[in-house]
């Protein structure tokens, strides 16, 4: 991986995020990509749009999600306790022993999920809940804890940063997926630098909200009015343990790029998908879904009178937890599959089955 691109990597991914405050991400991606890009969007509800030729009739769209999930303070009791509910698809069961950062209204302020020892619990194994599980700041009452700042509202966010293992994984919070805005980042960068000049104009989109129900996609989508959208996005290694690859297919990291057939992939646009991974010798894996793809993939493809979109995914391991897992390998086949199928898309191309 170049240095610079490792660089905002790392600052990317160590910048927290969370569902409907993503600002701060948003502001270093797009710092990354000026260089790169002609224009740029952003929208309302912070969406980041880097824009490439633009005022083509022809409109194609990179995408991926900039948001990670995190917590809601809910409740704070009068000893100075904080209870939470999830902001997105966050995972009580982890939560015990984990140190949080808290976004007040004073900055941040650092806690810790407490849990009490094993051999003084009743219950020897409790299943981890809203009702009992809770962070602690050091506060002993209520007007402790809000004169730091955190009130009902402030938002949580695990404390851990990226790391390297066995100087091929990349691991951290957030992977999910960063590693995407990360992907789509470094598409623009070597078109730029490879000075390919496209026949359309290409947005490359940064979604929020993607954590809560595809809604930064939903609005970006109807915003840009693209005729063609590629999605990446991050898909389970389902060959770690615990995983039924009879239910949940059989994806593995180190492996290549994983494509996606199910009824929002357009059929037309995920061959040539199929034709460029296979012409360009780009190691691909294959999934399939039974029917939305739970990603932004469905708002794009189901946006305005329909858009043909196809879905990328970079195989992961312990989707959302602290040690989300990528193979690096992996990385730069979705980079290059991407960047190749944007180079084979033609200007006015008709991805309909039949006329």
């Amino acid at each position: 991986m170049r240095k610079d691109s490792r660089k905002f990597l790392e600052s990317y991914l160590n910048n927290a995020s969370p569902t409907g405050f993503e600002s701060s991400g948003q502001k270093l991606w797009l710092d990354y990509m000026k260089p790169y890009i002609d224009d740029y969007i952003v929208d309302t509800y912070g969406t980041a749009v880097g824009v490439i030729n633009p005022d083509k009739k022809y409109k194609v769209v990179i995408e991926a999600h900039a948001d990670e999930i995190s917590w809601f303070v809910n409740h704070i009791t009068d000893d100075g306790y904080i209870y939470v509910i999830r902001n997105g698809g966050s995972d009580f069961q982890i939560a015990p022993s984990m140190r949080v950062n808290i976004y007040g209204e004073k900055g941040i302020v650092e806690g810790i999920f407490g849990w009490p020892a094993i051999h003084v619990r009743m219950d020897k194994n409790p299943e981890t809940s809203q009702d009992n599980v809770f962070i602690d700041i050091g506060c002993a009452t209520r007007e402790e804890v809000e004169k730091k700042g955190v009130f009902i509202g402030s938002v949580a966010v695990f404390q851990d940063e990226m790391t390297w293992l066995n100087e091929k994984y990349i691991v951290g919070r957030a992977l999910d997926n960063r590693m995407g805005g990360f992907m789509i980042a470094e598409v623009a960068r070597k078109l730029h630098e490879n000075k390919k000049k496209l026949p359309f104009t290409l947005y490359v989109v940064n979604s929020v909200q993607e954590e809560i129900g595809l809604r930064g996609a939903e609005m970006i989508s109807r915003r840009l009015k693209p005729d063609v959208a590629i999605v990446t996005d991050v898909t389970h290694d389902t060959c770690s343990p615990l995983y039924n690859k009879k239910k949940q297919g059989d994806c593995k990291c180190g492996k290549g790029a994983v494509l996606t057939w199910g009824p929002a992939v357009q059929n037309n646009l995920l061959q040539l998908l199929l034709k460029t991974a296979k012409d360009k010798k780009i190691s691909f894996q294959r999934s399939a879904v039974s029917r939305s793809t739970g990603t932004d993939t469905d708002s794009f493809a189901y946006s305005a009178h329909g858009v043909a979109s196809a879905l990328i995914s970079l195989p992961l391991k312990y989707m959302h937890t602290t040690v989300e897992m990528v193979h690096e390998d992996d990385v730069h086949s979705c980079i290059d599959l991407i960047y190749e199928s944007v180079l084979q898309i033609k200007a006015g191309q008709d991805f309909r089955y039949f006329k």
